[in-house]
């Protein structure tokens, strides 16, 4: 390979200019200069050999430091990253080098607690025994500790990133970096098991781990509930005001729960405002929109849609490999790279059913003595494959929808408006979003690229026909069992 730079040369002749000119701090910034060169020109080859995903989950997260003979420094707020590097991508950067005749030998990789920089797309996160302590000294001083309810395991540092959850992790991240209220609210809403509730963790912790003078609650609707139900009992709601109102970071997970029950509504839409006009961070999920969330108040949505609103769309097969990747790493259990990608490409629904799966054979193995291979991972799962196997697509929807009323697939993703092609495509809309996992923009996509907008109207048009129209009714129920049963 031709190079575009001789870098010895380079760092001999910029040390004898900066010489000449009798000034030795020239010469130690013009020689850091090539050296953090040397590591640009590595990293730029290394994300063309592993792709973006791998590249910016593991390679970006280091930050060039130094060379000392001839050995490139880095450094990373990631214990994760920095083992993982170690362990997979040493030998390859080293062979970049190599090949491109550069004067580096080897790499060093130091963790430090610091966060170097706050654009990183793996930040620096406290674990739980630190937070504690952090507690047991007196620096906690909310009435309900903020650490409560959180899961140890679910930080940044193990939240891969790939572009069903890009924009929902982007804007996680900016709250944590900002000390004032970076979006507010920051709603997040997915399916089931898609990672928001993965994401919520993540933010509380980091939050007590950046600004741990900060208040953070973090709570299920429906435990938010239970408490507001107990201070009507015992005609204690001001201390119930008192205490949600007094903090910084409010969190609530799961806020579909209380749709349909008026008072807690009522109680959760003032302190909601209180927060919001005091400037504190209201940071919320659901497994809806603002828009979508059924029995929830009109001036309640509109609040809730106020801030930031970001969709984790499904999984796709580099994400889902990406995970467990980094779920063997944390077992260090022997998965061959071949039991991944059968995994990646058979267990689709979600990332918690795709990481029960891999437990599932790790376990299995461990208890009867037996490699893990395709095979045996094939045997083990067999109920769950055949499940994920059974799982109806859009595509098959618009099929079966397009045969039963005798009109053409195209008619799908025409723009004709004619009942007898609009009813049917309309109905097949709110099938994909009942028997699917996709969200409105996905299934806009798959109808000839309409607005999610169109999608929301026709299924809430399609579930109003099925209330007031028997016949109506049958024929989507047919449908619908004639998908579940193919």
């Amino acid at each position: 390979m031709k190079n575009d730079f001789n870098y010895k040369d380079g760092f001999s002749k910029l040390a004898r200019q900066a010489t000449s000119e009798d000034n030795s701090d020239n010469t130690q910034i013009c020689s850091s200069i090539v050296a953090e060169q040397l590591w640009v020109k590595i990293e730029s080859q290394i994300r063309q050999d592993i792709g973006d995903t791998a590249w910016r989950n593991w390679i970006k997260p280091l930050h060039f430091s130094g060379l000392e003979n001839d050995i490139i420094e880095l450094t990373t707020t990631s214990k994760l990253v920095r083992d993982r590097v170690k362990s997979h991508y040493s030998d390859k950067l080293r062979l970049i080098a190599k090949s491109q005749s550069l004067p580096v030998t080897g790499f060093e990789i130091e963790w430090t607690e610091k966060s170097l920089a706050l654009d990183m797309p793996i930040t620096s996160v406290a674990d739980a025994p630190r937070i504690t302590k952090m507690q047991e000294a007196g620096k906690q001083t909310s009435a309900i500790s903020s650490t409560h309810g959180l899961d140890a395991r679910f930080t940044f540092a193990n939240f891969i990133v790939d572009k069903p959850n890009q924009l929902a992790f982007a804007a996680a991240s900016r709250v944590v970096e900002s000390a004032t209220a970076a979006f507010n609210p920051l709603f997040l809403y997915s399916g089931v098991g898609l990672g928001k509730t993965h994401l919520m963790h993540a933010i509380a912790w980091e939050i007590n781990a950046r600004q741990p003078e900060r208040k953070v609650m973090y709570l299920s609707a429906e435990k938010f509930m239970y408490r507001f139900i107990q201070a009507l009992r015992h005609r204690d709601t001001m201390a119930f005001k008192e205490q949600f109102r007094s903090v910084d970071v409010l969190m609530i997970d799961d806020v579909q729960f209380i749709s349909g029950k008026d008072s807690t509504q009522e109680e959760f839409f003032h302190t909601f405002n209180a927060l919001v006009d005091e400037g504190k961070q209201v940071i919320l999920s659901a497994d809806k929109s603002p828009t979508d969330l059924s029995g929830m108040e009109e001036r309640l949505r509109s609040r809730l849609g106020w801030g930031m609103v970001a969709d984790i769309h499904a999984t796709t097969y580099e994400l889902r490999y990406s995970i467990l990747i980094s779920k063997r790493e944390s077992v260090s259990v022997n998965v061959p790279d071949a039991v991944l990608e059968f995994l990646a490409h058979k267990i689709t629904s979600n990332i918690r059913e795709l990481e029960g799966a891999f437990n599932r054979i790790a376990a299995h193995a461990s208890l009867v003595g037996r490699s893990i291979t395709v095979e045996m991972a094939r045997e083990t799962l067999a109920d769950l494959i055949r499940a994920s196997s059974r799982r109806v697509t859009i595509d098959d929807i618009q099929k079966q929808v397009s045969k039963h009323f005798s009109i053409r697939i195209s008619d799908m993703f025409s723009a004709r408006r004619a009942r007898s092609i609009a009813r049917p495509r309309q109905i097949a809309m709110y099938l994909a979003k009942n028997l699917t996992t996709s969200s409105y923009p996905e299934i806009g996509r798959k109808f000839g690229g309409r607005d999610h907008t169109t999608i929301m109207h026709a299924v809430k048009k399609v579930e109003e026909l099925i209330t007031h129209d028997s016949e109506f009714s049958d024929d989507v129920e047919l449908l619908r069992s004639l998908l579940s049963d193919n």
